[in-house]
C-alpha cells in the first residue's frame, strides 16, 4: 500500500501546479473551488489520521471556514502525506484488519478497518482530483496527466520493458 500513498503525494503536487495556473482575476470561482476542494481533501485526510492515531482532531466540518493559499495548502498536504507513508511504511499485515470505532464530522458513528481508511484516502483524494481536472478544464488548464500507472511507469521505469 506504500505505492498508493506515494503516488497520493506526487498527484497532489501534480494537482497544486495546475491550480497554480488558474487566473484568479478570470477565474476567481474555478480557483476557490479547486482550492476548497484539495483542502477538503487534506482535512478529511487529517480525520482518519486522528481515528488512526486514536487522538481526537480539530475539525468540525470536512473542510475549513477559511480559503487556505496554496503555500498553507501545498504545505499542509505535505506534512499529511509524509505521516500516511510512513505510517503505512510502520503496519504489518495483519494490522490492517484491525477495527476502528470513531465518530463523523456529523455526529453519526462508523468503524471500518484501517485498510478500508486507507483505501478511502486514497480514493477520495483521487475522486476530488479530478473533480478539479474538470475545472482545469473550464479555464482553459490542460489536467495533469497523474494516473497511477504514469506515477508507477515513471517512478519504475523497468516496468515498461518487455518480458
Amino acid at each position: 500500500m506504500e505505492n498508493q500513498f506515494l503516488y497520493k503525494a506526487w498527484a497532489n503536487i501534480e494537482i497544486l501546479e495546475k491550480i497554480g495556473q488558474i487566473s484568479r482575476d478570470e477565474h476567481p470561482e474555478q480557483w476557490v473551488m479547486a482550492v476548497r476542494l484539495l483542502n477538503h481533501t487534506y482535512v478529511v485526510d487529517q480525520i482518519f489520521i486522528g481515528h488512526l492515531r486514536g487522538e481526537p482532531h480539530p475539525f468540525s466540518s470536512t473542510n475549513t471556514k477559511e480559503t487556505p493559499t496554496i503555500d498553507e495548502l501545498r504545505e499542509n498536504l505535505s506534512f499529511s502525506d509524509s505521516w500516511l507513508v510512513q505510517y503505512v511504511k510502520s503496519l504489518d499485515e495483519s494490522s490492517m484488519n484491525k477495527e476502528i470505532e470513531f465518530t463523523f464530522t456529523d455526529g453519526d458513528s462508523g468503524s471500518m478497518s484501517i485498510r478500508e481508511i486507507l483505501n478511502h484516502l486514497v480514493i477520495h483524494g483521487t475522486y476530488h482530483r479530478g473533480n478539479i481536472g474538470m475545472l482545469l478544464t473550464a479555464c482553459g488548464i490542460d489536467r495533469p496527466s497523474d494516473t497511477f500507472t504514469r506515477f508507477l511507469h515513471q517512478n519504475e521505469p523497468l516496468r515498461r520493458s518487455k518480458s
